[in-house]
Formats: structure tokens, sequence, C-alpha cells
């Protein structure tokens, strides 16, 4: 199954930020959203996340329309995490994690293991006790994180379910970076689709299966990392030159480098 954006167009004003944009992030992948500043990255994920409405086209979930769900079954297989995320009470880490448990009517032992359980696999478990406000910048985002994996855990029932991450490695230092984006690759392979906005494409190349370029709010490419991330999309994308090296391990990837003076 998937989410899906059929023919969306959007306006903000009078701006047009996205032009008749068709996609499905299909549960069992990585799909990368990759473009700009401006491109229009985080407006689709608010389109299907539903906190914004199209102006043109529909969101589907599952094969049925986003406005024919009721909150609450949408907020059990699906979570959002923004940019920014603003909280300003005096909560744990293990209190905020917890807040994604809200859908659910699992019991407060089950909730506890489940909150433990996605600290951990976001390095955090350790901190759990640490008030949220005297978190790093790094910290804090894996917090979040942790807290929308919690949203989407069905211990007793397979189904599947979609995060939309916006940036989510914005804070991250190298290794936590990498330790998201491997635990992301567990969940696909768990009935989870994941819906990523990048700007590292390097690590879109490493680990997305597959990668959507957009630039002005238009699609420009859609396929593998290796179709659609070669020197000549991304120099017309991002006005860069770069060149494409083999990757040491993956054979069917690439190292991008920047060859800017």
């Amino acid at each position: 199954m998937s989410i899906t954006a059929k023919n969306i167009t959007f306006h903000r004003h009078t701006k047009r930020v996205l032009h008749n944009i068709t996609l499905a992030a299909k549960a069992g992948e990585v799909l990368a959203l990759l473009g700009p500043n401006g491109a229009g990255k985080s407006t689709l994920l608010q389109l299907l996340s539903g906190e914004l409405t199209p102006d043109v086209g529909e969101i589907y979930i599952n094969n049925r329309q986003r406005s024919a769900w009721k909150p609450l079954e949408i907020a059990q297989i699906l979570a959002v995490l923004p940019q920014l995320t603003a909280l300003n009470f005096p909560l744990t880490a293990q209190e905020v994690v917890t807040l994604g448990r809200i859908p659910h009517a699992t019991s407060p032992k089950d909730n506890e293991a489940i909150v433990d359980q996605c600290l951990q696999d976001v390095d955090m478990l350790t901190a759990k006790d640490r008030q949220y406000g005297w978190l790093s910048g790094g910290e804090r985002q894996r917090v979040q994180m942790a807290r929308v994996l919690a949203q989407i855990v069905q211990p007793d029932i397979q189904v599947d379910r979609y995060l939309l991450l916006d940036e989510p490695t914005s804070a991250l230092d190298l290794s936590h970076q990498h330790l998201l984006l491997k635990l992301l690759r567990r969940l696909a392979s768990q009935r989870v689709a994941i819906l990523i906005t990048v700007h590292d494409l390097n690590l879109a190349m490493q680990y997305a299966d597959r990668v959507i370029l957009l630039k002005e709010g238009e699609i420009v490419g859609e396929g593998s990392p290796a179709t659609v991330l070669t020197a000549e999309n991304i120099a017309q994308t991002f006005n860069l030159s770069v060149t494409l090296l083999p990757h040491p391990t993956l054979p069917d990837r690439s190292v991008i480098i920047s060859t800017e003076k």
C-alpha cells in the first residue's frame, strides 16, 4: 500500500509552490525528496500529512482519499516530523516520546516498553530522564524522532505505516546521521513507507530506494538514486558542478563530489 499524491497543485497566496505533482511512497521503501531551498519539499510533506489542502488534486492513503479517514485512524499509522518542533513544557525526554502513544489504547506498561525501545533506537535511552529543554539541538531532534517512531508502533497487528520526515538529519552529527538512516532502512523492511527530505545528496544516494528531484515546484527526476542523481541533473537543479565516483562498497551507487572552485 502507499500514501499517494495525484496531480497536486498548491499556491501560497498568489505564488504557485507546487504544480501537477504525482508520487507514491510505498510501504517497504525509503523515498527521498531532494531539491534546493524553496523547491516545495516541505510543502509537499504538509499536503501529504493533511496540514495543508491542495488547490488541485487528491491525497490517498491505502487507496482511500485522505479526507475519508478519521483523524485517529490516520494518527495510528502515519507520523510526521517537521523541521522545527516547538515545545515549551518542562517534560523529560521520556515524556516527550510518550506523547507519540496518545492515539493508541495500549497499557501504560506496554507504552513504557515501546518508548524505551524507541529511545534506544535513536541512542537516547540513557538521557530519558533529562529535561527536554536542556538537551542539545541534535539530542532534541533524536527525541522527536523517537516520538514519531513510538506513534506508529502497532504491537499486535501487522499494518502498513508511514513516516513523513522533514530534514531529520539536519542537526545530527555524522555518526547519528548514519545511525538514523540505517534505522529507517530497517523500518522500511517492516512495512513502513519512509518519505524523507534531505539536503545531503550522498546520504540519499547511499540509503534511499528511490529519489524524487524537485525544482521550482515540479518534479524533474524520479527513480533510483543512480539514474536520477547524475552530474547533469545535479548541475541543472542545484547550479553546482559535481563529479561522481564509484562508491567503494555499493556497486550501484556513487559518491558525489563538488568540483566548484
